[in-house]
């Protein structure tokens, strides 16, 4: 299951119905139909029957979903039920608004260590999470057993580092910076481009009438 191929799209768009899914239970609903998940997540119904059609029958015709099964079902899919330690390269102030964002409180993700050049923050906890220097990020990703970072640093670094962290195993980075880096085939890279986000969003609200998806 873990290992089932979907579309990109569908992948990104399992943790929001996860999320509402969740909200639901908290609200002590025990069914949703696709229409009352379209509206709540602002994704057509027919996109969403398509999506969960991708994992076999979810739902009854003429019932809907029901709500708990969905949510376990998900959660088993996310391996919400697995805690996974992320590491924080750039403490910033980007890196210390990401330390003191509460992934753990949303999800399974949690930052359990931190790294920079900066004397002053290294050998401090900051936001509860420790912060390391550079030449100890190799030694702790290791003994943490950390395959995930998250990349918080100026452009000129981030390619030597990426490759340092290539080096060590990592598997996954969420690039906070404007760099396109160059990885290997096995290792997954995600562009959170703020200023592109921005962008984006102010030109559909110059060019379009309604928003997009």
């Amino acid at each position: 299951m873990a290992n089932r191929k979907i579309p990109r799209a569908t992948a990104k768009r399992l943790p929001i119905y996860y999320r509402y899914l969740n909200i639901l239970l908290d609200a002590n609903k025990h069914r949703v139909s696709s229409t009352e998940l379209s509206e709540a997540v602002q994704v057509d119904s027919a996109t969403i029957r398509r999506d969960f059609s991708y994992f076999g029958e979810l739902g009854k015709r003429g019932y809907g979903y029901d709500v708990e099964d969905l949510l376990n079902f998900f959660k088993e899919i996310l391996n919400q039920d697995k805690l996974t330690n992320v590491a924080l390269i750039g403490v910033g102030n980007l890196g210390h608004a990401l330390l003191n964002f509460n992934f753990h409180q949303n999800s399974n993700v949690r930052i359990s260590a931190a790294f920079d050049v900066n004397a002053d923050l290294i050998n401090t906890v900051q936001s509860g999470v420790p912060v390391y220097s550079m030449e100890e990020m190799s030694e702790q990703l290791q003994d943490q057993q950390i395959d995930v970072v998250i990349l918080t640093i100026p452009s000129e670094s981030a390619q030597k580092v990426t490759d340092q962290l290539v080096k060590i195993g990592i598997r996954g980075i969420l690039n906070f910076t404007p760099l396109r880096l160059s990885v290997p085939t096995e290792v997954r890279v995600q562009n959170v481009d703020l200023t592109n986000e921005l962008q984006t969003l102010i030109y559909f609200i110059d060019h379009y009438n309604m928003p997009e998806d």
